[in-house]
């Protein structure tokens, strides 16, 4: 199913991407809010527009989501749930929906209710003022995450901005429009551990921004601890260009002259005092900056071979799949299937 073609060339047509990990909680109310907008509406500047799809994309979390997917697509036909193999991720989970998706725009949310739907209007009238291929929510208050975590998010954009050379990361918002078909594109070559707006960047042309207000997150667990906070921050390293190897090669020039200086100065020492000034300290120091200098060199060098390894060996970024319980591991035993009848009183 696709986005109904037969209608007004005028209007334009949103399919709406949501990655759901744990939406048992918020889906429902989430989607009330974007059915308002599946009937033909107006955007402020006065574009016709409605939303032709919903793809809740389930990426495996701990709760009841798929539950909540399944009842949702049974009750409303705009639904349409895609499933995916495993767990993979917010962006990978992201883009299979873009992959899955028809309509002339998309829009990505998520699930938490963070991001009002009624804002889609309003950024649509600046893809198309500004002719912009892809239109990034602007915040204009903090997000609701906590001082530490929003102060570590901008000092992270900024750091891939100025150091790593990425493509005006400190607009990058989960909450996004983009033009279909550069959406689809970019779902279609996407290799593993890519960073979905890293990916946009490379095709995407013109990028503009939309105030929004933000919403405050359902009373839930985040989705993201430290240690995958860090890791979605590397990936965007990694995937921003190779600026990076050539700090490693700047460090290494860097720790040459060092220690070119360090022996002129033994030998101009030697023969003026004739004598070499004691300190092993010094030498142990030296010797533990340079050991170290080329381990986190090495370090960044395996990470980007390992970016390629896992590439070139076809590691598949998502793998979309039937629902889980229309096939062969939703089968249960007659007894099994007696007991679930029971319990829900059939």
């Amino acid at each position: 199913m696709t986005a109904d073609p037969r209608r007004d060339e005028d209007t334009h047509l949103v399919s709406v991407v949501v990655p759901v990990y744990r939406g048992e909680q918020t889906l429902a109310v989430l989607l009330g809010e974007i059915l308002t907008l599946t009937k033909p509406f107006v955007t402020p500047n006065g574009h016709d527009a409605r939303i032709a799809e919903v793809l809740l994309v389930h990426d495996h979390g701990p709760d009841q989501s798929a539950r909540v997917i399944r009842d949702l697509a049974a009750r409303y036909d705009v639904v349409r749930p895609v499933w995916l193999s495993r767990n993979f991720g917010q962006h990978a989970a992201t883009l299979a929906g873009m992959a899955s998706s028809g309509g002339d725009w998309i829009v990505t949310l998520d699930e938490d209710g963070q991001h009002d739907p009624a804002e889609i209007g309003a950024m649509l009238d600046i893809a198309l003022s500004h002719q912009a291929t892809v239109v990034y929510a602007e915040p204009v208050n903090n997000p609701p995450h906590g001082v530490v975590r929003n102060a570590a998010s901008h000092g992270a954009k900024w750091l891939i901005d100025k150091l790593v050379g990425g493509e005006a990361s400190s607009v990058y918002h989960s909450y996004r429009l983009v033009l279909g078909e550069v959406g689809r594109s970019v779902a279609a070559y996407a290799g593993a551990g890519v960073y979905l707006d890293i990916a946009l960047g490379w095709v995407a042309g013109e990028v503009a921004t939309c105030p929004v207000r933000l919403r405050d997150e359902a009373d839930r667990p985040s989705g993201y601890n430290l240690r995958t906070l860090a890791s979605h921050f590397w990936r965007m390293v990694l995937t921003s260009g190779t600026r990076l190897l050539r700090v490693v090669s700047v460090l290494g020039v860097a720790f040459a002259l060092f220690g070119l200086i360090v022996a002129l100065v033994l030998v101009i020492n030697r023969f003026t005092e004739n004598d070499i000034m004691p300190g092993w300290t010094s030498v142990i120091v030296v010797v533990l900056l340079s050991t170290g200098a080329m381990l986190f060199s090495l370090g960044i060098v395996a990470e980007y071979l390992g970016v390629a390894v896992n590439m070139a060996m076809g590691k598949p970024l998502y793998l979309i799949v039937g629902d889980p319980q229309d096939g062969p591991l939703g089968r249960h035993t007659s007894a099994e299937s007696t007991r679930r009848a029971e319990s829900s009183g059939v």
